[in-house]
């Protein structure tokens, strides 16, 4: 929903961010006061949600005015801004009735832009007195019904315009946490994601812990693409029954740029689709400990660096569905490695799965305060590596891992997340390390 604030607010006559707000999450509707000093359009507001992917359903408007006759057309002049608006429907003489012209007057009712260019107007078709306001579903399409719409006489010089914003809802979650996501965060916007990681290893009489800090700063220019770049930094300290040692730097950074070629948003539903490309660039620290530190195969001793090779790059595919309070997604990547100074781990295939239910709140009228249960699988299979030139024998993996995590959203722009990964199915070779747990925690934020 952060999002669709997000969107009118780049709106020439809508409020600051903080001032839109979102009064029902499941029917997606909206509330703001536009500034009083800028015309305000339909036409507008329902093109700068459609551009950020949501569709309009309807709207409703109170305007507080003069009220005036332009031939036998009733029109409502508002100030400062001087805009005329054009009551029209069934209703217009029962709302007028014993006003006279001139008069100040407050009216409420269904807004729309008709006509084109240099004969476009804003019309509101006033509702009927002491109707309600209700939602019903019919043939898998929602209808509003302004039923009532108050209306009455504005004191002195004071007018308003409440627009109220029925937009159809997304419901996706904020993302996956080591799943792809297919979705864009915001539109026009970005987000930024540190996240830390604590994993543990091994292999034979070998112990390693890692500590890794990972910064993944994204933008969204457009409703279908997503820029990102992420930057790592880890610690690696490593023993065995004799010798130890610790080493800090950096990683390879990641550029990256997601494409979403799919979406269908219903009420209380999201399908989406995208596609994303990743450039791993050589940046990260390659110094290896030597033998005196650590007695151990060259290879293993590679991957004590924060790297996993030279130049690669990731080709991924992702998808993610949510209907009420489940969501479902998943990705395919693959990664190309290349060497740096005679060093790469095997090229990757990987399969991830994403299973979310929203626990809380139970009572979902507005964005904030979601928390989310998630169960994430990963699946690898590494290829042999090389060193030096050379295949080596016994560097291949495939295993398999399960991820229990929360996420919780403290606030739309906020999130706060934390997983533990931990191993179900482990085939690897005797020259590549194991990894016995993965600890993530991070936190999100939207700009």
């Amino acid at each position: 929903m952060y999002n669709i604030q997000k969107a009118v607010s780049r709106l020439d006559y809508a409020p600051k961010l903080k001032e839109i707000e979102v009064t029902d999450i499941k029917k997606g509707l909206g509330v703001f006061t536009p500034k009083p000093d800028k015309p305000v359009s339909f036409a507008a507001l329902k093109a700068t949600l459609k551009s950020a992917g949501y569709v309009l359903d309807s709207a409703d408007i109170t305007v507080a005015g003069t009220l005036n006759k332009e031939g036998d057309v009733w029109v409502l002049t508002v100030k400062p801004s001087g805009q005329k608006f054009v009551l029209d429907g069934p209703n217009v003489e029962k709302v007028v009735a014993g006003a006279e012209l001139g008069s100040p007057i407050e009216i409420t009712g269904h807004w729309t832009t008709v006509g084109a260019k240099t004969s476009v107007r804003e019309v509101i078709t006033p509702a009927e007195n002491k109707q309600a306001f209700r939602r019903r579903k019919s043939d898998d399409h929602y209808f509003e019904e302004f039923m009532p719409a108050k209306f009455a006489l504005s004191e002195g010089t004071s007018e308003r315009r409440d627009v109220v914003v029925a937009p159809e809802p997304p419901t996706a979650p904020p993302a996956p946490i080591r799943v792809t996501s297919p979705g864009l965060t915001v539109f026009k916007g970005g987000a930024i994601t540190p996240r830390l990681y604590l994993i543990r290893q091994h292999l034979g009489p070998l112990k390693v812990n890692r500590q890794m800090v990972d910064v993944s700063l994204s933008y969204t220019p457009s409703p279908r693409l997503q820029l990102e770049a992420e930057v790592p930094i880890s610690r690696t300290s490593f023993h065995n029954a004799s010798q130890s040692g610790s080493g800090v730097g950096l990683g390879n950074i990641t550029a990256w740029s997601k494409y979403r070629f799919f979406r269908q948003v219903k009420t209380y539903g999201d399908r989406q689709a995208a596609a994303r490309f990743g450039l791993e660039l050589p940046t990260g620290k390659k110094d290896v400990p030597n033998q005196t530190e650590i007695n151990v195969p060259a290879f293993v001793r590679q991957q004590l660096t924060p790297i996993n090779g030279g130049l690669s790059t990731h080709f991924d595919l992702a998808y993610s569905q949510a209907g009420g309070r489940i969501i479902f997604g998943g990705n395919a990547e693959a990664v190309l490695r290349t060497e740096r100074d005679g060093f790469r781990m095997g090229h990757e295939q990987r399969l991830n799965t994403d299973l979310e239910y929203v626990l809380l709140p139970r009572d979902y009228q507005k964005p904030g305060g979601e928390l989310f249960l998630i169960l994430e699988t990963t699946f690898i299979h590494r290829a042999t590596g090389r060193l030096n030139g050379k295949p080596v024998a016994g560097s291949k993996a495939t295993e398999y891992y399960l991820a229990p995590g929360v996420q919780y959203a403290a606030q739309p722009r906020f999130v706060v997340e934390g997983s533990v990964q931990f191993p179900v199915v482990r085939n690897t070779g005797p020259m590549s390390l194991q990894t016995d747990v993965n600890v993530l925690l991070g936190v999100k934020y939207l700009f």
